[in-house]
């Protein structure tokens, strides 16, 4: 990244220094190191990339800046105390929604159960039940991290080739 006056400029895009001297949008990439350096254009390293699902970003010394974990109760100096969520109920009530979208389309099977006392087909039943168990089974995952790393782990791929899967089961399928 080319830094000008401690702001970044931006490649392809025209700029003016302080001076007022105007250069065209391709001047970055035509000029030598040592043309950006006489109108005192400095290069950095880019900001290496973090995941923002998990991180704010990077401290002063490079480490990565964790978002938080579990719920905390706040208490402004102004008002009333509220629970600031955290990322392990965030990730549980997305498995909860997730596992309600994935059965909604066989709760009518229930229904008519319910209502006519017809059986629910063993298929869907057996489909409803394998959702149900995988949503615990990932709420249980999710409520037994301690860290926002391991939070993180359990939905990635790692290992070469992406040889290991992720800790998370897999929901079922109703069409396998």
């Amino acid at each position: 990244m080319f830094i000008l006056n401690g702001k970044p400029l931006a490649p392809d895009t025209a700029f003016t220094t302080a001076d007022g001297t105007q250069y065209p949008a391709n001047w970055l990439r035509l000029s030598s190191l040592k043309e950006k350096e006489a109108i005192g254009i400095t290069e950095v390293p880019d900001e290496i990339p973090y995941d923002q699902r998990y991180y704010w970003g990077y401290d002063a010394d490079g480490n990565l800046i964790p978002k938080q974990l579990e719920d905390e109760v706040v208490t402004p100096e102004e008002g009333e105390p509220y629970t600031q969520t955290g990322l392990k109920t965030l990730h549980i009530q997305q498995t909860k929604e997730t596992a309600n979208k994935l059965l909604a389309p066989t709760d009518w099977y229930i229904i008519r159960q319910l209502e006519r006392n017809i059986d629910v087909p063993t298929d869907v039943a057996e489909y409803r039940a394998g959702v149900i168990a995988v949503s615990e089974q990932r709420e249980t995952l999710i409520s037994s991290v301690t860290t926002v790393q391991e939070l993180k782990e359990l939905y990635e791929y790692s290992g070469e080739n992406n040889e290991i899967s992720p800790l998370m089961p897999d929901w079922p399928n109703i069409n396998t």
